[in-house]
């Protein structure tokens, strides 16, 4: 992993700046590993495909809510988010199911319903959906290599 600390990013954080690509080509390269030994043979692109296919989403929310939250700095991502909930919603008590709920994958529909079910206060649900905009944080994946050859 590279470490990206410079002068100017100590004030912002004391940790590891990460970049979403390379740890995700990271991850696709170890799963094309594991799914070519499965196989007995290489499967190249087929394997970063579906890799890509299956998990980026997964991988890029999870990554996303460490930056919100504080615990990794992944560069491609706002510097300003960096911490927000921290920030905005130490104080809340439905911050961290909210949370819970977003790393399984459940959307903005779904966590409205779960909280009206509940009978939790639909304005402070609001506020912690409308600071996490999941809708408007989906990252391209940059190491496709349909995109490559695209790009050619």
């Amino acid at each position: 992993m590279v470490k990206w600390n410079t002068p100017s990013s100590v004030g912002l954080m004391s940790g590891t700046r990460l970049s979403l690509h390379q740890c995700g080509e990271e991850e696709a390269q170890r799963f094309k590993w594991i799914e070519s030994e499965k196989a007995g043979r290489d499967l190249g692109e087929t394997a970063i495909r579906s890799w890509i296919g299956q998990h980026w989403n997964g991988f890029l929310r999870h990554r996303w809510l460490e930056h919100l939250q504080g615990k990794t700095f992944w560069i491609e991502l706002d510097q300003r988010d960096f911490g927000l909930l921290q920030r905005a919603f130490c104080a809340s008590r439905l911050i961290d199911p909210i949370l819970e709920l977003v790393k399984q994958g459940h959307e903005n529909l779904d966590i409205i319903l779960w909280a009206l079910d509940r009978g939790l206060p639909m304005s402070e649900v609001r506020e912690i959906l409308e600071a996490l905009d999941v809708n408007s944080r989906r990252i391209e994946c940059r190491f496709d290599p349909r995109r490559r050859r695209a790009c050619r």
